[in-house]
């Protein structure tokens, strides 16, 4: 049958999505499978929904205590080779955890794109996060291409040797995993084949209802990225600059907030040398004013027309 495969779900009053979420569990191709779900004190119906699935599933109860708490608690139920967590508000296609495996090879993690569904926005839309061919694992890291929690099937014994989710960090927490995995020299395998669905459906979400958190937080670990890289003498140009990329994407995040907090964030990037106006955060309207006016007036002019388009309802 293969190795078995723990699946791992932790929930947080997600009574409208769990659902979904154990449904994908259950419906992997993988036939040696278990899921798990850990309940983190939800206030909602969270509880009856879980319990709907009876014995198809194992489930426990408990106080809030946090995501990355509730995640290790999870690792610890867990008896597969290999696990596979899934937030509550997302799910997983058919096949994700059958394709992952069968390119597993030597690797202790191995990941995959990630179809994003905004379902949110007046305009909703979906995406495939996915790493171009020419980037190296770091560059995608850099790019937050290889980090999304249910797109890594990970084995279960690297994941507590290398001390399982970091709790004292509140956002980018599998980012900050995959950071360190990648400092402890897991080897990660890339499979193309889409299998996880991330649902972006509320600004309230951990990742979204602090911005600022979520910037600093982005920051700190880009920062040890870069450092690790150069210690190791792995640092190279492209590095560097989807790094400085990043950096103008938040400061362009940070301004819509606060210009001032985004003037200094950007003055410092620049001093580093962390700083890559390119991508889609850059229309050519905003880099020609950033060019002969600075960095401030041209975020100016972006609220101002932003301002405008708000009014017209354009």
């Amino acid at each position: 049958m293969g190795p078995k495969v723990s699946i791992l779900i932790p929930c947080y009053n997600a009574e409208r999505w769990v659902g979904q979420a154990i449904e994908s569990a259950l419906a992997q191709t993988w036939p040696n499978k278990e899921v798990i779900v850990v309940d983190d004190g939800s206030t909602d119906g969270s509880r009856a929904v879980i319990e709907s699935f009876g014995d198809k599933i194992s489930h426990e109860f408990g106080p809030n205590r946090g995501g990355n708490p509730c995640r290790n608690r999870l690792l610890g139920l867990a008896t597969g080779t290999w696990v596979q967590f899934l937030d509550a508000d997302d799910y997983l296609l058919p096949k994700k955890v059958e394709e992952q495996l069968k390119v597993s090879g030597n690797a202790q993690a191995v990941y995959g794109p990630v179809l994003i569904k905004t379902e949110y926005a007046k305009n909703q839309f979906e995406e495939v996060c996915e790493p171009e061919a020419v980037w190296d694992i770091y560059e995608q890291w850099l790019r937050w291409k290889v980090c999304q929690t249910a797109g890594v099937l990970w084995q279960r014994k690297t994941l507590i040797e290398i001390g399982g989710w970091n709790i004292n960090f509140l956002c980018c927490q599998d980012n900050e995993l995959t950071l360190r995995a990648l400092k402890n020299d897991v080897k990660f395998n890339f499979c193309q084949h889409v299998g996880t669905i991330y649902r972006i459906w509320s600004e309230q979400t951990v990742c979204r209802k602090n911005p600022n958190q979520v910037i600093f937080t982005k920051t700190q670990l880009f920062d040890e990225m870069i450092q690790w890289l150069k210690a190791e003498k792995f640092l190279k140009q492209n590095h560097l600059a989807a790094a400085g990329q990043a950096s103008f994407e938040m400061a362009r995040t940070l301004a819509k907030t606060s210009l001032i907090s985004a003037s200094i964030y950007a003055k410092k990037q620049k001093k580093r040398g962390l700083w890559n106006p390119v991508g889609p955060a850059a229309p050519e309207y905003f880099k020609h004013i950033m060019k002969f006016c600075g960095y401030e007036i041209a975020e100016l002019a972006a609220t101002t027309s932003r301002n405008i388009r708000g009014l017209l309802n354009i």
